[in-house]
């Protein structure tokens, strides 16, 4: 039987990698687009399988195939030609679907149970899957872990396959070094020469990250075992539980910056905590405790330092245990 080549991810895209790539589609082909990134998981496709992702892929971007057939000696061509013009009308979002339940089909049967999955993110994060829990981990600690642009995409990326992926039963954010995180790297905003367009990647590119965190399908968690500032603080009323260090510490210094509250604080943290409370952090530069955090309502639990990466991640792995399919509808959507 002949081959057909190896079918490429990027080439199936046809769109430019980079950090824009997420504000050109909408949310509601998120899982779609982390389907097509998982597609890279997927090692031993045989040739009927490449083929009916190829359809899929065609049908869902491209809708009903109405180019020619290619002739009798381009053997290639034309299987997938025929395999892409057998869907027929199928629709893109029938095609989307497909697409996202037979990719996954793939992936999953490709790996082993119990084994850890490293998921490559680029400079800054470590992601990994392990016996249900994708770990999204912090890993620039002489930056004290500041934001670049490219984390931000790796971060949103993470999220959205999350959704899509049966191996993972819980999302835990975490980080190394002494602070959690310091917020944006001020090199976001270094040696711009196009302020407007700057402003509009900037904001599509904070709209993806958010809207991430909002459509997390999956339990999502946050370890803090230092110093959380700025959009490291506000993603927060985002999570489903919050476990902290007591020598962590919040703070959202916006207004010093004349910047506006970000990660739907504005909305979260008044709900949470109260509006004076909320304002606080918001609008006045307060920094709290762990243990305010937790009076407030921001936190979920607070462990002593010297034991809290043991009792964190012994409750997280205690939820990935849990039947997490029952779980509540996330409020916010």
């Amino acid at each position: 039987m002949m081959s057909l080549p190896a079918l490429s991810v990027n080439y199936l895209r046809r769109i430019p990698l980079g950090y824009s790539r997420l504000a050109m589609f909408s949310r509601a082909n998120s899982s779609f687009e982390a389907a097509v990134e998982r597609l890279k998981s997927v090692k031993d496709a045989d040739n009927q399988q490449k083929l009916k992702i190829y359809a899929l892929y065609k049908q869902a971007t491209v809708g009903k195939n109405t180019s020619p057939r290619p002739g009798m000696m381009e053997l290639v061509k034309k299987a997938k030609h025929d395999a892409w013009s057998s869907l027929g009308d199928m629709s893109n979002e029938e095609a989307q679907k497909q697409y996202i339940d037979f990719v996954n089909e793939l992936a999953g049967a490709s790996e082993t149970p119990g084994e850890a999955k490293e998921i490559d993110a680029g400079e800054g994060l470590k992601i990994t899957v392990q016996d249900g829990i994708r770990t999204i981990f912090l890993n620039r600690p002489e930056k004290y872990n500041a934001l670049t642009r490219e984390m931000y995409l790796g971060i949103a990326n993470a999220l959205t396959e999350a959704n899509i992926d049966d191996a993972t039963k819980v999302v835990v954010l975490a980080g190394a070094g002494k602070l959690f995180c310091s917020g944006n790297d001020l090199g976001n905003f270094m040696e711009v020469t196009d302020v407007k367009k700057a402003a509009e990647d900037g904001h599509s590119r904070l709209k993806a990250y958010v809207a991430a965190y909002i459509d997390c399908k999956k339990p999502l968690i946050a370890l803090v075992h230092g110093p959380a500032v700025g959009i490291a603080v506000t993603v927060l009323g985002l999570c489903d539980a919050v476990y902290a260090s007591d020598a962590a510490t919040f703070q959202s210094p916006f207004s010093s910056l004349g910047q506006s509250p970000e990660g739907c604080s504005s909305y979260t943290f008044p709900r949470i905590m109260g509006y004076a409370r909320a304002s606080e952090l918001l609008f006045f530069n307060s920094k709290i405790t762990a243990g305010q955090a937790k009076d407030w309502g921001l936190v979920s639990e607070v462990i002593p330092n010297d034991r809290f990466q043991e009792e964190a991640w012994k409750k997280v792995k205690q939820i990935a245990e849990l039947p997490v399919r029952v779980w509540r509808k996330r409020l916010i959507s």
